[in-house]
């Protein structure tokens, strides 16, 4: 069984449209979504998905359930399995304890505990008559009415070094968890920790299901910094957060475009001024991670950044990451000296709207900022200009948005576009080649062979049971992860295809930028018929191709171990490496690697057979 805490945290974090959108072809409905059923035979739509509510139902035959359910009746699977699913999917570690045992204790519970302390704390500071009375005057100053500051939780830290710290060890809450989640801290000046946030509104950052995992602080009135945010901690890791998701990722799938705003308060001011789909990067450009989960709900992006040097670096920081991730960004200038905030206390929604409306793509942003600059007006500069739009091209990972951009700037330069493509061509393979160094290995020298055509070994066979078992690639993939990697594939071009299954499990075509060769390699696996009627000999296939390829890379160790006893003149090495390779003896035979079954034996010949 799993935990109640975590399936609700599941719950919360799933993606219910993504999920039912692997089967059911879904079309937008108001603030539903619709299709044909696809538990009965039907020609016109009566199934219908609630991203809000988390739910989905049939006018026609009555299924209805959460996205649990769905998984559960689409795959086959028992609640256990459908949870263990759509965590993978939702990026969510979840434990399971068997019945009857005392449930284990989550090891970061108590971090969130603390930070679920420190927030009811803050809150009830800001709610306070008298210590609360500046802070509340602030925000209504500020346009920040008392319901939006409760629907964001904001709350008041006083300006005082112990008032935290004091409060929760009332509360059995000790200074070493409080110094974990950085509540507190200390200075070289004393030893003694001391309240990380004094004298600031607060405004818990939370997960995308819900949990608080840190706090941002506001200084009240004037002093530095500005902003105070929580140090990176075992649950916080401030590039895989965006503020204010949790409440709006609903309404970015319903508007279908995020707006992406610079600070905590432009997120609360425009959610008070009815711009619900208001996120923040918690700093000033964007990481992959994030774009990524902006990519979850849509894929358009309006960034409304400062308008000033530093603003305009953030932008096109950010809309290049967006661009990796398949998102299209586009820039909303704003007055000078004006960021979201101001602009709709000022201007109010519609005036705000406006400048949405104006929105300029970020590549013809680019260019117009270049000209203003008068890059085009010789040689010289237009050189610059090329030098500064590419990092544009290089991003962009949709096909025909890239098509699109390198027509544009070749028109615009005057660079012919196959001196673009080539420039394009050579930095994905410089991008490839970094990459599989950072994961240690080489990329081989180009020969015909190693991208050929491929009918037999544990490689392919792998490779074949994820593209044809697409209602279980997500599960297959984590079992086969535990075991092997990308780089346990010899040939390259079967890694490349492999590492693209990793990266995109509900993979229907090659990736932007895959090797010609490589992709043809794929398009055939993908087009061969699912393997609906024959699961029992492709989970046998699987574990097969799993054992095999488990084996080679233990056998490959043990031989490089045993070159090193070799070759060591060092006694004490000797022994440190003989027990290594009795150590991986061990665990090959324990985990009956050794042959792997004769299926897998006959699997292993065609794979040494490839070199």
């Amino acid at each position: 069984m799993i935990p109640d805490d975590q399936v609700e945290e599941v719950r919360a974090r799933a993606d219910i449209v993504e999920i039912v959108g692997d089967s059911v072809k879904l079309k937008k409905a108001g603030r539903e979504y619709s299709g044909l059923c696809p538990f009965h035979e039907e020609k016109s739509p009566s199934f219908s998905v609630n991203p809000a509510k988390g739910v989905y139902h049939c006018f026609g035959c009555g299924a209805s359930g959460d996205v649990f359910r769905f998984v559960q009746e689409r795959m086959g699977l028992d609640f256990v399995e459908a949870v263990k699913h759509v965590a993978g999917r939702a990026g969510v570690p979840v434990r399971e304890v068997k019945a009857g045992r005392p449930e284990e204790e989550d090891p970061r519970r108590p971090l969130f505990e603390a930070n679920a302390f420190a927030q009811k704390w803050f809150r009830d500071q800001l709610l306070d008559p008298q210590r609360g009375e500046v802070a509340r005057r602030y925000l209504e100053e500020r346009g920040i009415d008392e319901e939006t500051a409760e629907r964001f939780g904001l709350g008041l830290a006083p300006d005082e070094w112990h008032g935290l710290r004091d409060a929760a060890a009332a509360h059995g809450i000790t200074e070493d968890l409080l110094l974990q989640v950085g509540l507190l801290t200390t200075s070289e000046k004393t030893s003694e920790p001391y309240d990380r946030f004094r004298g600031r509104l607060t405004f818990p950052i939370e997960a995308v299901g819900g949990r608080i995992v840190g706090f941002g602080g506001r200084i009240i009135g004037e002093g530095k910094p500005k902003y105070l945010n929580s140090p990176e901690t075992p649950i916080y890791h401030k590039g895989q957060v965006l503020y204010g998701l949790h409440r709006a990722r609903h309404a970015i799938r319903r508007d279908e475009v995020a707006l992406v705003v610079e600070g905590y308060m432009d997120v609360v001011a425009l959610s008070s001024a009815g711009f619900e789909n208001a996120v923040a990067p918690l700093g000033t450009a964007m990481t992959e991670d994030q774009a990524r989960l902006i990519r979850r709900y849509t894929g358009k992006a309006l960034l409304l950044y400062d308008s000033d040097r530093a603003g305009l670096k953030a932008s096109f920081r950010s809309g290049d990451a967006l661009l990796a991730q398949g998102v299209h960004p586009s820039v909303v200038t704003l007055p000078e000296g004006e960021d979201p905030d101001t602009l709709v206390r000022a201007l109010g929604p519609h005036g705000l709207q406006r400048h949405l409306n104006e929105a300029v793509d970020i590549l013809d942003r680019k260019i117009q900022i270049l000209e203003e600059h008068d890059y085009f007006a010789s040689l010289d500069r237009r050189r610059d200009a090329v030098d500064k739009l590419l990092p544009t091209l290089r991003s962009t990972a949709d096909p025909a948005l890239r098509d699109i951009y390198v027509a544009q700037v070749a028109e615009k330069t005057g660079v012919q576009r196959q001196t673009l493509e080539a420039e394009l061509a050579r930095a994905r393979e410089d991008r490839v080649q970094r990459q599989l160094e950072e994961r240690r290995v080489q990329l081989p020298a180009r020969q015909p062979a190693a991208v050929r055509a491929r009918t037999m070994g544990p490689e392919f066979s792998l490779l074949r049971v994820l593209a044809r078992d697409r209602k279980r690639r997500h599960l297959l993939l984590e079992m086969a992860l535990e075991r092997v990697g990308p780089e346990d594939f010899k040939d390259p071009g079967d890694r490349a295809i492999f590492q693209a299954f990793v990266d995109e499990p509900e993979l229907e075509v090659p990736p932007p930028g895959m090797d010609p060769r490589v992709a043809e390699r794929l398009t055939s696996l993908l087009a061969e018929p699912p393997h609906d009627e024959q699961l029992a000999h492709a989970e046998r296939e699987f574990n097969a191709a799993v054992a095999a390829l488990e084996a080679a890379r233990l056998a490959r160790e043990v031989d490089e171990i045993q070159r090193r006893i070799e070759a060591s003149t060092d006694h004490e090495e000797k022994l440190r490496l003989i027990q290594e390779k009795k150590r991986l003896l061990q665990e090959r035979n324990a985990q009956g690697l050794q042959g792997g079954g004769d299926y897998a034996r006959r699997l292993a010949r065609g794979y040494h057979q490839q070199d």
